[in-house]
């Protein structure tokens, strides 16, 4: 199970780069990112848990920052 865990993160993360909308491919790219952690922890391999937790965490926060600075935009957009 884990080998084919594994290459399903990987593909998952290589469609990511597919996306044109930023939002999209750093929600891909969480997703993918949870499938390495989780096949990291299966594997006992803490070099990917880590790595992957890393890209979760900087996706997510990019996601988090773009989403409180839409509305701004539109506002700013309106005047």
């Amino acid at each position: 199970m884990s080998d084919w865990l594994g290459w399903t993160a990987t593909a998952v993360f290589t469609s990511s780069y597919f996306f044109t909308r930023p939002g999209t491919l750093r929600r891909v790219q969480m997703v993918a990112a949870i499938m390495w952690v989780t096949y990291g922890v299966l594997v006992d391999a803490r070099p990917v848990i880590v790595a992957n937790f890393l890209v979760l965490g900087a996706a997510a926060i990019a996601t988090w920052k773009e989403s409180v600075a839409q509305p701004q935009r539109a506002t700013v957009a309106e005047h």
